[in-house]
């Protein structure tokens, strides 16, 4: 599919998505695309088929995907394309961020001694960065 040069810059993106090694589609699915956001990324995954490594994250399984893309047509199009010569690796369990943010709220929460201590609260100087280290 050719897009025109107006459309959200789309003939750049492609041009810069095509000089890639690396493509990484980050949770996939987590807010549904609208009809030209799927035809857009179907392009931008049949672009990269076969010259690209691509990552895709999602916590959908495949048959829940048309609900995304919206078309089964395409949906099978898409899965069709990333799924040839691919390596699935299906995880489960809890989520790292979910089990990352229990750990920082079981350390934040002060101990019994803490909070019935009389003495005045002491301030802090620290700062959350996204890996969830704090940094005093």
């Amino acid at each position: 599919m050719n897009w025109p040069d107006g459309i959200f810059g789309t003939h750049r993106l492609k041009t810069q998505l095509a000089r890639l090694d690396l493509l990484v589609l980050d949770e996939l699915g987590y807010v549904p695309a609208s009809k030209v956001g799927a035809e857009l990324l179907f392009d931008v995954i049949s672009t990269a088929y076969e010259r690209t490594s691509l990552i895709v994250t999602t916590n959908l399984p495949f048959e829940s995907w048309t609900e995304v893309l919206g078309s089964e047509r395409l949906t099978g199009a898409t899965l069709d394309r990333l799924t040839h010569r691919c390596h699935i690796i299906e995880t489960r369990g809890e989520s790292y961020r979910l089990h990352d943010a229990k750990a920082r709220t079981r350390r934040s929460k002060p101990t019994t001694d803490e909070r019935s201590s009389n003495s005045p609260a002491r301030a802090t100087n620290s700062a959350t960065v996204d890996d969830g280290t704090t940094n005093s």
